[in-house]
């Protein structure tokens, strides 16, 4: 069968973008590593012989059993491993002298055959293909600068990881925030967006950067039907939807996941899985399910904006770091495939695909665990003071909590006329309260006392005025706070009675107000 072609979508690249060449050394380098059959004489790199490293082996978590994080957890020092190592034939050895040499900035084949299977078996996007990052940081902020520069306006979550979008100002990118509520993006807000979008304010927004599953900070996931509106609404405005998916798998269920005989497509459908235009462009990262100082991650995109990603890369960071590329190849490598190079283990190869799935299966098990301890905590010691909420996120690492700032005996709300006379006239869009003053003290008195979270206002998407049109300012319902069940259970223990104290003691205090 032909392969299906995607729309041409490359109106939605930045002129920087068109305007970059390809660099022409690491063309050669494709030349030579496409024909292996070519006599170089041509590369810059030392002789793999020279290289001070002959053998690198890592030692790591067997992912045999039902439960390995558990039994890896529980068992400490004993808990059983398997070695991968570089020397262990000549696949593996070549493997390594590939990662010690420059690349080229799609990343080692054997990695991206490894993310490639990765998403064979989550998503359903045969015709999309890889390109090898450093991290999620890395992969947004070049997707991000892909697509935008000076003039464009993207749409984003109102409350978002705030580092990336900053990112993109620094390009002449402005951003345009979209409501959320407790199941996420709300799709009849970005049609409003884009259906009233007035030209004088420039170029309609063209991106959407979202954050689908376990959203940060808020933890909403989105629903199938949720999903599909907006892939609707992206096809009938011609949007990009850059899907940053970090917390993919740690998608919480009641009972928590088990291991299975095989891989299930059981988690949510991607926004990738839908794309039938190309019109998708998904960031994945190992940072949340193996560690996040290997800022090792990939982009799935269609050919025609991965080409363009692999020029940015060749001509700023390069292909990522060889070592972290070395070890998911490994560690992904089938079991019974001796090419994975494992030593002292029972025969060779890695995990394969099936023990990976165990292990981010069983990951996800014990943050479900950990998120279950800071629920009842929080229900416990801050909820029961009457003063906030909390909801029950289904995927991610962060439970977002509800101050009742609105009941707090200094708390402020302006009337029509006062709004309309603090702002000239527009008090349609004026900031009605001082729930941000309210909300900055609650966050030194938590510092004081011993306690740190986060507050709302780290997330808010900042905006051009011209662009904030949200219903009411995100400022006014800025009343919430970002609690983490990341950490140690240890920490959750001591940390939420402070936080429960400090509440109590917050809502109970009120100076006079200043005439």
């Amino acid at each position: 069968m032909p392969t299906p072609s995607f729309m041409d979508l490359t109106h939605h690249l930045s002129a920087e973008t068109l305007a970059r060449k390809g660099n022409p050394l690491k063309d050669i380098i494709r030349i030579t590593l496409n024909n292996p059959h070519l006599i170089s004489l041509a590369n810059g790199d030392p002789h793999h012989s020279l290289y001070p490293i002959r053998r690198i082996d890592y030692e790591v978590a067997s992912a045999a059993s039902e439960d390995p994080v558990g039994e890896w957890r529980r068992l400490g020092d004993a808990a059983p491993t398997q070695v991968l190592s570089t020397s262990q034939d000549e696949h593996t050895q070549r493997l390594l002298n590939d990662a010690l040499q420059y690349g080229h900035g799609a990343g080692l084949e054997d990695a991206l055959r490894t993310v490639s299977a990765i998403n064979g078996a989550y998503h359903t996007a045969p015709n999309h293909v890889v390109t090898m990052t450093l991290g999620n940081a890395d992969a947004i902020t070049k997707c991000l600068r892909m697509l935008g520069g000076a003039g464009d306006a993207f749409l984003a979550d109102e409350f978002t990881f705030a580092p990336m979008p900053i990112a993109a100002e620094a390009h002449g990118v402005t951003w345009v925030p979209v409501r959320l509520d407790a199941g996420g993006l709300v799709p009849e807000e970005l049609e409003r967006i884009l259906a009233s979008w007035d030209p004088a304010r420039g170029r309609r927004p063209h991106v959407l950067y979202t954050v689908p599953c376990g959203q940060n900070p808020m933890g909403s996931t989105l629903s199938l039907e949720r999903r599909k509106r907006i892939y609707a609404i992206a096809q009938r405005y011609d949007i990009i939807i850059i899907e940053d998916d970090p917390y993919y798998f740690l998608q919480y269920s009641d009972p928590p996941q088990s291991a299975m005989t095989q891989i299930e497509k059981t988690l949510a459908t991607s926004f990738l899985s839908m794309d039938v235009d190309g019109r998708v462009i998904r960031i994945d990262s190992f940072s949340k399910i193996m560690a996040p100082g290997m800022r090792l991650g990939w982009i799935t995109s269609s050919p025609a904006f991965h080409a363009h990603l692999v020029k940015l890369i060749d001509l700023s960071t390069q292909n990522p770091h060889g070592f972290g590329q070395v070890l998911v190849t490994q560690l992904l490598a089938s079991p019974s495939d001796g090419s994975g190079g494992c030593v002292g283990g029972s025969g060779g190869g890695g995990w394969g695909l099936a023990g990976f799935d165990r292990w981010v299966r069983s990951l996800c098990a014990d943050y479900q665990r950990r998120r279950d301890l800071l629920v009842r905590l929080l229900e416990r010691e801050v909820v029961s003071t009457g003063w906030a909420s909390a909801d029950v996120p289904e995927a991610g690492m962060f439970v977002w909590v509800r101050i009742a700032v609105e009941r707090h005996p200094r708390f402020v709300r302006m009337t029509d006329e006062e709004a309309a006379g603090a702002t000239g006239g527009d008090g349609e869009r004026a900031v009605r309260t001082n729930t941000r003053a309210l909300m900055a003290e609650l966050f030194d008195a938590c510092v004081r006392g011993g306690v740190v979270v986060c507050p709302a206002s780290a997330f808010v998407l900042t905006t051009d005025t011209q662009h904030a049109d949200l219903p009411t300012p995100i400022e006014d319902r800025s009343n919430y706070i970002r609690t983490t069940f990341a950490g140690s259970e240890e920490a959750m223990e001591a940390g939420v009675p402070i936080l429960g104290r400090v509440l109590r003691e917050f809502f109970a205090s009120a100076p006079p107000r200043t005439p």
